[in-house]
């Protein structure tokens, strides 16, 4: 008896050792059909809207933004700032103070989420888990896959990507942080190839003569 016992928890174990790696090679299938769909646009426009929410803080934001993306330069529009970055240095804008900050672009796990990745930022550092299904209107099906960050300094304890199982694009990012903070980012159109002016990634100081200027 004892060792049939054995078996039937050694087979239980086998079977959700093997289901648990099948779902990962779902996730992780899923996550390349996105990257190679959308590798082969020269480059995306978005709009979106982006919500924070904190409950134990008794905080909740909502916004709306737009986002133009081109290899590593990218033009970011949100609350009343924008963010102008050539590749080599971001540029923040903000109207209101008349400031712009100036500092140059850092590769790394722990600086957070630049928009230039938020197509390709799932593709290293992250453990993957094949997640809820959600159904939207006109028969789409948003498929989730949650991202573990292995990095144990991480800002975020884990990811969400709602993934458009039809368009194999993006269609939601949520990121809950280790303090409880939600931010939710649902793309609202999804444009590519399309035609961009040729400056809008270039920043030039003579436009703003009354700004501060400040080089980090």
């Amino acid at each position: 008896m004892k060792k049939q016992i054995k078996l039937v928890l050694l087979s239980l174990f086998i079977s959700s050792s093997v289901f648990a790696q099948n779902e990962e090679q779902r996730a992780e299938t899923l996550l390349n059909d996105v990257s190679e769909t959308l590798a082969n646009y020269e480059n995306i426009s978005i709009t979106f809207s982006y919500e924070l929410v904190n409950r134990k803080e008794l905080i909740q934001q909502k916004e709306q933004g737009t986002l133009t993306v081109e290899g590593d330069a990218y033009l970011l529009k949100l609350m009343g700032i924008e963010q102008l970055c050539d590749g080599t240095n971001i540029h923040t804008i903000n109207p209101e103070n008349e400031e712009v900050l100036i500092e140059e672009v850092h590769e790394g796990f722990g600086e957070g989420l630049s928009p230039s990745k938020l197509f390709s930022f799932y593709k290293e550092g992250y453990r993957f888990d094949w997640d809820i299904t959600q159904p939207l209107y006109g028969g789409r099906k948003i498929q989730y896959v949650k991202l573990t960050p292995i990095d144990t300094y991480a800002q975020a304890a884990y990811l969400l990507l709602g993934i458009d199982t039809q368009t194999k694009h993006i269609y939601k990012l949520i990121e809950v942080g280790d303090s409880g903070t939600e931010t939710t980012l649902t793309i609202r159109s999804f444009k590519t190839n399309i035609e961009i002016p040729q400056q809008t990634f270039v920043f030039v100081e003579e436009d703003y003569p009354n700004y501060y200027i400040d080089r980090l």
